[in-house]
């Protein structure tokens, strides 16, 4: 008998919020986490504007020696997953050889890279940090959490650019299944504003450029959206064996009944004509659960607010739910958080368990020029009250990676 995954702890540091109340109750109200870029300064950069965390102290978290061995997105990580953890009133100890960790990052260390290299070239290696090496990689986030906090079960990282997330939450949860752990703490962080991924991204005609607008920057599905918005945090969720959580009484928002993950086989930045990968990946994460096509009511989309983005993944909902797909609603958090990249499936896996968890649809913000070409409902610029049975959570990254994660509302 296959084992069932219960969602049952929820962490997210985002630029709406430094925890998951703060950044739950924005997301509601279609707040903008959008702002001029302050890490840095970007007055010779064309784009000028992001999605930044606010207010951040990682000192409630770790202590000041930690701080400085750990760069900005495993401090992410670890206050997310610590969050995430004491909302699931979960005690380790007992389990902590059972207990695994999965926390992906699509870029890593640049904060650390940045300026190491900056005091590299400017004044020589002796300047450099012996613990570059042990801040920079994508793996250290979980591995750095697990010595913190005892987890001795199955540890490392998935990269896949924007499905990062969403692929950590869909191995920890198949992790669980097969009984390899009896929980996992699974999700993605980010913390990538900086000069060289600005730059990049903005010659890419990636980025949006409303720079004297930038809380209407970000507008997903919109027929005048011009590029994605960069944005940073953090999303971990806790899986757990579900007779496990029934056993200890624990809350459970939700049940992870399927993971789909495909490749589109087809370029390195543009998705496929249609979305041909994104709905295989839906088809199997829904075959995966036993979920009929009609019971489908939510999708939390990629939605990064890029014309080609939009424009296939609404081909691609069309084309696998047919009918269906005008009485489901779809709506993408990006045009609140902007697009956080690696955290993007960690955070928008939370927003659609919260969303089946309070019956509520988070909106799609901004959305004031209907496109011919995305022509669902897209839950426009208001929360709405639903009956959420189940949730969709659509990632896609560079490199044609597609990552679906399905949710259900648990019934006891």
């Amino acid at each position: 008998m296959t084992t069932r995954v219960a969602v049952t702890g929820i962490g997210m540091v985002t630029p709406l919020g430094n925890d998951t109340a703060t950044s739950w109750a924005a997301l509601t109200k279609g707040i903008s986490g959008v702002g001029p870029i302050t890490q840095f300064d970007a007055s010779g950069h064309e784009t000028r504007i992001a999605a930044e965390v606010k207010g951040f102290d990682p000192l409630l978290y770790m202590d000041r020696k930690e701080v400085r061995r750990n760069d900005r997105f495993a401090q992410f990580a670890l206050a997310a997953t610590k969050q995430a953890l004491d909302d699931a009133k979960l005690d380790i100890a007992p389990i902590a050889e059972e207990t695994g960790i999965i926390i992906g990052s699509g870029i890593g260390g640049l904060i650390t890279m940045h300026e190491q290299f900056k005091l590299l070239f400017e004044r020589g290696p002796d300047r450099i940090s012996p613990f570059f090496s042990a801040m920079t990689p994508i793996d250290l986030a979980a591995g750095s959490i697990s010595i913190a906090l005892g987890l001795g079960g199955p540890n490392f990282a998935v990269v896949s650019a924007c499905a990062t997330g969403a692929h950590a939450i869909g191995e920890a949860y198949e992790t669980v299944r097969r009984g390899d752990a009896r929980v996992m703490v699974a999700g993605g962080s980010e913390a990538a504003i900086q000069p060289v991924s600005i730059a990049s991204f903005g010659n890419m005609r990636a980025l949006s450029r409303r720079n004297d607008d930038p809380q209407h920057a970000s507008r997903p599905f919109d027929a005048e959206r011009d590029g994605f918005v960069m944005g940073e945090g953090a999303g971990v969720l806790i899986l757990e064996d579900l007779e496990y959580a029934q056993a200890r009484g624990a809350r459970i928002y939700a049940e992870l009944a399927g993971y789909g993950a495909t490749a589109d086989a087809h370029h390195i930045t543009d998705p496929a004509p249609e979305g041909r990968g994104l709905v295989r990946a839906m088809r199997r994460a829904l075959q995966k659960g036993g979920i009929a096509l009609e019971e489908v009511n939510y999708i939390n989309a990629h939605g990064t607010s890029t014309p080609p983005n939009d424009r296939s993944e609404t081909a691609a909902i069309k084309n696998l739910f047919g009918a269906h797909a005008y009485k489901l609603a779809v709506s993408s958090t990006k045009s609140m958080t902007g697009h956080m990249m690696g955290a993007a499936g960690g955070v928008e896996a939370a927003i659609s368990v919260l969303s089946i968890y309070h019956g509520i649809l988070p909106p799609t913000i901004n959305y004031t020029h209907p496109d011919p070409e995305c022509d669902l409902d897209y839950v426009p610029n208001e929360a709405r009250q639903a009956d959420v049975r189940v949730a969709l959570s659509n990632s896609m990254g560079f490199g044609g990676h597609n990552a679906v994660l399905a949710f259900r509302r648990y019934a006891g």
